[in-house]
């Protein structure tokens, strides 16, 4: 009979035969914690990641998280889970070709935006005035998706991930517009820290994934919306095919498909056995063009910000509302119902009440969102018979 642990070993050799020298190898894996079960068992380290986020409340809550178009009623509009899976299936069809982790591509891919908050990027936007607001400094998501995986999930007690996974999170940064990126290795859960540090300081503060797999998803985040958000837009009237830059035709194409597929193919043609990531100079060019348009035209459109001066009353009301009720111990309160009474005592001891409310906000789906606003602040039906 085959002994498992001999199995993951002859993957592991594997590894070393066919991956890149510039890959990440799953025995380099570095996590918090020890545990006999992964460094025992037949599963590969980055593999365990990536089950561990799939099967993680923050991952279940993708489904109904807004990636650009909110509170529009259309059944073919992308939701956050569905760039998530663009995402992971690009990065890892990059890697292949690039001889890279595709374990850790995949994990990296799959996490990267679990600390958005409802609505989307103007959520993020509204979070995180109300955060500095009460002194608890700026809302990123990628510093969040951090906290939710290594702190929050398992009542406190966090994923225990490893470091490569949770760097390439927190770095993956996919609206700055890069044409080149390669990694900054030799990194460890100290230096983790010290970057979330300077992140909540200097929101611009500069980023570089570990690991070139962490580059390659912070490239392939562009490519898996950028096209996708275009081709939402048109089924929703924002802009016209024909709008397009003439460059971007020229040398992307006028659908998604032609779109990632070409910028898909020139980073693996650049790529290709470097210690870097990157398009071509005509390509970089497209595609920054591209994104010009789509932050003109459709990101900032007003017509999709119709109702997003309600959005930001409702929550600034709530956070006031929640950071009362954690102050004040209010036990009925929904903040405690459901989310702190599952927390461990030493979440409660180690974060302010406003970070508290920061952390159920941002967890918090589009729907589940309007749902606890309506129980709150409208008036509900009251029972036809009194007891």
């Amino acid at each position: 009979m085959v002994k498992l642990g001999e199995l993951r070993r002859l993957l592991e050799r594997r590894e070393g035969d066919l991956l890149s020298s510039y890959a990440t190898r799953s025995s380099q894996a570095i996590r918090r914690r020890y545990e006999e079960r992964i460094s025992e068992g037949h599963r590969q380290e980055f593999a365990v990641d990536a089950d561990r986020i799939l099967h993680s409340q923050a991952y279940t809550r993708y489904i109904d998280k807004t990636q650009v178009f909110y509170l529009i009623e259309h059944e073919h509009i992308s939701h956050r889970v569905l760039h998530v899976q663009l995402l992971s299936k690009i990065a890892r069809t990059i890697g292949r070709y690039l001889r890279l982790n595709e374990d850790l591509l995949e994990a990296i891919a799959l996490g990267h935006d679990i600390g958005h908050p409802p609505f989307g990027h103007d959520g993020e936007r509204i979070l995180s005035e109300i955060s500095q607001s009460y002194g608890i400094g700026p809302f990123l998501h990628s510093l969040q998706g951090v906290r939710f995986l290594d702190r929050l999930e398992k009542n406190g007690r966090g994923l225990n991930l490893s470091l490569q996974v949770l760097d390439g999170i927190l770095c993956h940064d996919g609206e700055t517009h890069l044409e080149r990126l390669a990694p900054e290795r030799d990194k460890s859960f100290e230096r983790l820290e010290e970057e979330m540090r300077l992140k909540l300081k200097d929101p611009n503060y500069p980023l570089r994934p570990m690991t070139l797999e962490g580059c390659v998803v912070r490239l392939a985040d562009t490519i898996s919306y950028i096209g996708r958000d275009l081709e939402d837009a048109i089924t929703l009237n924002l802009v016209r095919r024909e709008d397009l830059p003439p460059l971007v035709a020229k040398r992307l194409g006028r659908t998604n498909g032609a779109i990632v597929y070409s910028l898909v193919t020139d980073l693996i043609r650049h790529s290709y056995d470097k210690n870097y990531v990157g398009y071509s100079p005509e390509v970089g060019q497209a595609l920054k063009t591209l994104k010009d348009f789509n932050y003109a035209h459709i990101y900032h459109s007003p017509r999709i910000k119709a109702e997003t001066g309600k959005i930001e009353e409702l929550f600034r009301t709530m956070f006031g509302r929640f950071l009362a009720d954690v102050e004040e111990h209010q036990q009925d309160s929904p903040i405690w119902r459901n989310f702190l009474a599952f927390m461990s005592e030493d979440y409660l001891h180690q974060h302010q009440p406003a970070e508290i409310v920061r952390d159920y906000l941002a967890a918090m789906t589009d729907d589940a969102f309007l749902r606890q606003a309506h129980k709150l602040f409208f008036p509900q039906p009251l029972p036809s018979r009194f007891e």
